[in-house]
């Protein structure tokens, strides 16, 4: 029988790009990761955007049926949203905002590829 994997996070924020990455692997590492939370029963609170790192950790996380939570400045939704977003999306004034909210709905942060602004 596996051993269940449960953490003490019940949300981790994750800090990825909106672009895919210059190397295949960070696209594996977004998905892979989303999969590891999903297996931990963790939800994700990220930075909203439908494509990229972001789509992917996203997209695994809502696939494997946890709760997702984007936060994003309406001046970025029409470049880093293309398409449906999955899960629940709030919209914020400023990238202060977002990162403020961010971090009241999250127990932890993890940053991958391609995270600039954090």
């Amino acid at each position: 029988m596996e051993e269940l994997h449960m953490s003490r996070f019940k949300r981790i924020c994750v800090f990825c790009g909106s672009s895919p990455g210059k190397k295949m692997s960070y696209q594996e590492a977004a998905v892979e990761l989303g999969k590891e939370m999903v297996e931990r029963s963790i939800d994700l609170v990220y930075g909203g955007g439908s494509v990229g790192l972001m789509g992917l950790v996203s997209q695994a996380v809502h696939d494997g049926g946890r709760h997702v939570l984007g936060v994003i400045p309406k001046t970025l939704m029409p470049r880093e949203i293309s398409g449906e977003t999955v899960g629940e999306l709030r919209t914020v004034s400023d990238m202060h905002q977002r990162k403020a909210e961010m971090a009241r709905q999250a127990d932890a942060f993890i940053a991958l590829p391609g995270t600039l602004t954090f």
